[in-house]
């Protein structure tokens, strides 16, 4: 007796990545930006903006699900372009990207949709668990059983786990480490310098130093003209 061969199952679909609008004055930031956006699973680019303008340019003629939205634009403020885009009944979720510390900004911005907030400078470990948490939230669908239920979807998006430093490494003296570098501006400074500023050991300054280069947010460069080995300057990243 024959018998028919057994269908296969069908797969589920998977459904569309989030489609994320890049919206960073710094041609350099929002390269990375983007960059990084599209290295974690279920996100694509739908695009770059540098201005307003060029935001709501794009918003016309693409779909966007998400922005990644700077605050300091060229041409206005960013939680303008969410006012308007709100005003013309526009859904798209927005995460803030700033060096904004300002709580009544951040006040103003909840207010308007914004979900989540990402201080400058950030890894793309930071902005990776940002974007999944949003992902979680975003999958979360049907009635909830009850306040827990609630509750849990609501974290998943408002209570983030700061990302995890390399070991040896504490978040207060990279805080110290990294307004030292900003500080000393274009020329940049020594391991030796930014030991002295902060009160560390020269070798721990530079692993502080040497983890911001890793990490994109800053430069090392050898400086010449003296007797000797040249001294390694680091210096800051403007936009990052």
């Amino acid at each position: 007796m024959s018998t028919r061969p057994s269908t296969p199952p069908v797969a589920a679909a998977s459904p569309p990545p989030v489609r994320v609008l890049v919206v960073e004055d710094d041609p350099v930031a929002a390269d990375a930006h983007a960059l990084y956006v599209g290295r974690v699973p279920g996100f694509s680019v739908a695009g770059t903006a540098h201005s307003r303008g060029d935001a709501s340019q794009i918003l016309k003629r693409t779909q966007v699900d998400l922005l990644l939205l700077d605050l300091y634009l060229p041409d206005g403020h960013g939680l303008q372009l969410v006012r308007s885009l709100r005003a013309a009944g526009h859904t798209a979720d927005v995460i803030a990207v700033t060096s904004a510390r300002d709580l009544a900004v951040v006040r103003e911005g909840v207010s308007l949709g914004v979900v989540q907030y990402v201080l400058k400078p950030f890894t793309f470990a930071t902005l990776r668990d940002r974007l999944v948490r949003y992902a979680e939230f975003r999958a979360a669908a049907g009635e909830a059983s009850g306040q827990e239920e609630v509750d849990r979807a609501l974290a998943a998006l408002r209570a983030p786990q700061p990302a995890a430093l390399p070991k040896g490494l504490a978040p207060d003296t990279l805080q110290s480490i990294t307004e030292t570098l900003r500080a000393a501006g274009a020329d940049g400074v020594s391991s030796g310098a930014a030991a002295t500023a902060v009160g560390i050991s020269r070798i721990t300054a530079r692993r502080y130093l040497e983890h911001l280069v890793d990490t994109g947010r800053a430069a090392r460069a050898p400086q010449y003209g003296q007797v000797g080995r040249p001294e390694l300057r680091y210096s800051w990243l403007s936009g990052r």
